[in-house]
């Protein structure tokens, strides 16, 4: 009998931003001598794992002192027969540099998909402002000293962010196939339940027969603006390309492109300008042989934020998921708008779907997203 071949496939993702942006929507921290225990859905499975550390935009080398992974149990506890050190080069401290990022050695432990792992840093020396993702929508907990190898933390300081960690893959059977849900917060999954896992990404998840879906959403991401978190045509390569087992693309950009500028009393760009960067990313998805799936942009009349939702900005979104339905640019299209907005008002969310701030869709509409995607141009 022919052993089954595997290669390292990504399982997880978290798409990282600077401490230091120009609009800070959540801000980072710093952590001295401190354990971070950070909670990691997977969306694939595997016989062996390993973690990603990322310090791409720390002011400084990072030092972690000691790192373990284990399945969670509940909250920040874990599974002590699952408990495992993670080491870089056989060392147990590993320094990430500054704008570096290191990947551990393997672990064998086998995982599934849905499982959710704990990751555990010891951070003995000062951080400085951390390379953090802001909205993961999943607990970390943070206590003083080496914690590392404890299976329960009592006491720990909760958070809300990710910081230090960008990915963990597994080893699959070879040919498993990965899409890479590349967006904004409509991906991320900003407007749905903190801790319950129903962000888009999730729910489609739970759709496929094979193969998975990575989630690199990054809320507030710009299509062609560096502002929160380097811009969508700029992080292209590391958070898409370079993500191993990936064959198909989704994308959702425009949304801040088109809203953030009123923050500060600008006008946003033409669908000119908009449609050409998604030719650019088309033609960049196909140049090495991905599927590209073009989301339109949903709808966002109304929101709480004041100066995002403008006229012209609304004008501009009508014309740019015309083109995007349309234009034949994309190897087939999500239509969002389509499947979350208001029948009565079509800028605007419906108003079970939406999760309250008229911008961003909740549980419900995260599911009613995932619905939309034929699964026949998926083909994972």
């Amino acid at each position: 009998m022919t052993a089954m071949t595997t290669s390292w496939t990504a399982a997880f993702r978290s798409a990282v931003l600077s401490p230091h942006e120009t609009i800070v929507l959540k801000p980072s921290r710093g952590f001295r001598d401190q354990t971070l225990r950070q909670i990691l859905h997977l969306d694939g499975g595997g016989e062996a794992l390993r973690v990603l550390l990322t310090n791409r935009y720390g002011d400084r080398p990072l030092v972690v002192a000691a790192a373990r992974v284990a399945v969670r149990k509940a909250g920040g506890e874990i599974l002590p027969e699952t408990d495992a050190p993670l080491t870089f080069g056989g060392a147990a401290e590993v320094t990430v540099p500054t704008h570096g990022e290191v990947v551990s050695d393997p672990v064998a432990l086998a995982v599934e998909a849905g499982t959710d792992l704990a990751v555990s840093l010891y951070l003995p020396g000062e951080t400085g402002p951390a390379t953090f993702s802001h909205t993961p929508l999943e607990s970390g907990y943070v206590v003083e000293g080496d914690a590392v190898s404890r299976p329960v933390l009592p006491d720990a300081e909760e958070v809300d962010s990710r910081f230090f960690v960008s990915g963990v893959d597994v080893l699959a059977p070879e040919g498993t196939h990965v899409a890479v849900a590349f967006g904004d917060s409509w991906f991320e999954g900003t407007g749905t339940t903190h801790g319950a896992n129903r962000r888009f990404t999730n729910l489609l998840n739970a759709r496929l027969p094979r193969g998975w879906v990575v989630n690199q959403g990054l809320g507030g991401n710009r299509l062609l603006t560096d502002e929160v978190g380097e811009r969508a045509l700029g992080r292209f390569d590391r958070d898409v390309l370079a993500v191993p087992g990936v064959t198909h693309v989704l994308t959702h950009f425009g949304l801040n492109d088109l809203g953030l500028p009123g923050l500060s009393g600008e006008r946003p760009p033409g669908a000119d300008v908009l449609t050409a960067g998604y030719t650019e990313l088309a033609r960049r998805a196909h140049e090495a042989g991905l599927v590209i799936i073009g989301a339109t942009m949903g709808p966002y009349a109304g929101t709480i934020y004041p100066g995002v939702d403008t006229p012209e900005g609304r004008a501009t979104r009508r014309v740019v998921n015309d083109w995007i339905r349309t234009s034949g640019v994309f190897d087939a299209v999500l239509d969002v708008a389509h499947a979350v907005q208001d029948p009565d008002q079509p800028d605007a969310i419906r108003p079970d779907l939406d999760s309250g701030d008229h911008l961003h869709p909740n549980d419900a509409g995260a599911r009613v997203m995932a619905d939309a995607v034929d699964l026949a141009f998926l083909r994972l």
